[in-house]
């Protein structure tokens, strides 16, 4: 076309798929008058039964009854209206790791009351079902708006329980490698939980691990701990450098604290700090990083700890041990049961 001789606009037609159905089915017709029945049915792959529904349908009816019929969707009165499914797509993939059951207390923060198998039916109804459907399209999405393309990791920790008679008598740590952020470096995260209440602290680092890092944590772990209540008498850590160090056994001495080790090569002796630092990774870390990109590690720490306000306050956790309680219920139960 020649960008210097005006033309009109030639207007666009919209051809829909009823319409292709009945082009096809008049041709049909004409190709049986001009070459028989028997002709046309090798021709255009249908059977005599349709070719004559067909034929007697125009006869009785005009050309315009072979136009398909318009089908009314049916209406269950049950459905789940629109404007929720909405609302529970969007929370399973703004928070891909969760399941079914964990969405629940997030889907009433908006007014939406269902059973955990209802909503677990709707994920799969639009193929968000497992976790890493989820993971896959809060990916894509990230990807079409900020171009940011991740890999998604699978593993975690899992591990078995202990039990401390009262709060602070056994707090759990250990160190968990986040990533390398670009700009910023190699980035740790030094976890405290305790074991009883399942209360949990957690710090960011820049570098490598030290024994005198780990020791100002636990420092500011038991300032937290006091704020809230918790008199911090035990620790119970691996055997991983930070914790081994001179320092630190030192540090721990100077502040009054019991330090416990777990044996070699035994991780599942510090199931219940291996099990948080999943949750954080499956809950925390996964979505965060499929989500944005992160240049300072202020802004990282900065979402982390609200992620741990809300585990520590509103979070159920469904294990054997909690029963669905948050670890402000049974820090505020244990209180209870001490005055």
């Amino acid at each position: 076309m020649d960008p210097l001789v005006p033309c009109e606009e030639l207007e666009t037609t919209t051809v829909t798929l009823n319409e292709i159905i009945y082009h096809r089915r008049v041709r049909v017709l004409d190709h049986a008058g001009i070459h028989g029945v028997a002709s046309t049915c090798r021709t255009f792959g249908i059977s005599r039964q349709s070719y004559y529904r067909w034929a007697n349908r125009a006869a009785r009816y005009g050309l315009s009854a072979l136009m398909p019929k318009k089908r009314r969707s049916s209406r269950q009165p049950n459905a789940t209206p629109v404007h929720v499914v909405e609302i529970i797509l969007a929370e399973a993939v703004a928070r891909p790791t969760l399941g079914a059951r964990r969405l629940l207390e997030h889907l009433a923060e908006r007014e939406v009351e269902l059973s955990a198998s209802g909503v677990q039916r709707i994920l799969l109804r639009h193929s968000l079902g497992h976790r890493r459907e989820r993971i896959a399209a809060l990916a894509q999405i990230t990807a079409s708006e900020r171009g940011l393309v991740t890999d998604e990791a699978l593993s975690g920790p899992f591990g078995f329980c202990h039990f401390a008679a009262r709060p602070g008598d056994l707090v759990a740590l250990d160190t968990f490698y986040v990533g390398k952020l670009k700009g910023v470096g190699s980035v740790f995260q030094l976890t405290a939980i305790d074991t009883t209440t399942r209360w949990t602290v957690a710090k960011l680092i820049v570098g490598e691990k030290s024994a005198e890092g780990a020791a100002v944590f636990v420092e500011e772990v038991m300032g937290i701990l006091d704020d809230i209540g918790i008199e911090l008498t035990g620790v119970l850590s691996d055997n991983g450098p930070e914790f081994a160090g001179k320092a630190f056994g030192t540090h721990m001495a100077k502040l009054g604290i019991t330090h416990h080790r777990i044996p070699a090569r035994s991780p599942n002796h510090n199931a219940v700090c291996e099990r948080v630092q999943g949750t954080i990774l499956q809950e925390f870390y996964r979505p965060a990083f499929h989500r944005q990109r992160f240049d300072s590690l202020g802004e990282l720490d900065r979402q982390l700890q609200g992620f741990l306000h809300r585990y520590n306050t509103k979070r159920r956790n469904h294990g054997d041990y909690m029963a669905g309680r948050t670890p402000l219920q049974v820090l505020e139960a244990r209180l209870r049961s001490e005055d």
